[in-house]
C-alpha cells in the first residue's frame, strides 16, 4: 500500500455557489481520497485530502480547475501528518 499523505488546501477565486464542494467530494471519492471540504466566510474553500501520495497530488491539481463554473485564482497547500480520516464529506 502506498504511503499516506495529507494536504490542507485553501482555494480562492469564484469557488462558492458553483458546486465546487460537491464536485470536490465526488472527485475525491472517485480517486479514493479521504478528507473534507467546506466554504469559508472570506469566500475561499478549505479542504483536507488524505490518502496515497499520487491520489492526493491529483486532487491538488484538480483544485486548480475545480468545478466547471469555478474560476480559481490561487491554491495554497500545506502538508500535514495524516490523521487516519476515512471517507470524504462536505462540512458546514
Amino acid at each position: 500500500m502506498a504511503e499516506r499523505t495529507r494536504a490542507h488546501v485553501f482555494v480562492s477565486g469564484t469557488v462558492q455557489g458553483v458546486y465546487y464542494r460537491a464536485n470536490t467530494r465526488d472527485t475525491a471519492r472517485e480517486k479514493g481520497v479521504d478528507g473534507w471540504v467546506k466554504n469559508l466566510e472570506d469566500g475561499r474553500v478549505e479542504a483536507a485530502f488524505e490518502g496515497p501520495e499520487d491520489a492526493v497530488e491529483s486532487m491538488i491539481e484538480w483544485c486548480h480547475t475545480g468545478s466547471p463554473a469555478a474560476e480559481v485564482d490561487d491554491v495554497e497547500v500545506e502538508y500535514e501528518e495524516p490523521q487516519g480520516k476515512d471517507g470524504f464529506e462536505i462540512r458546514y
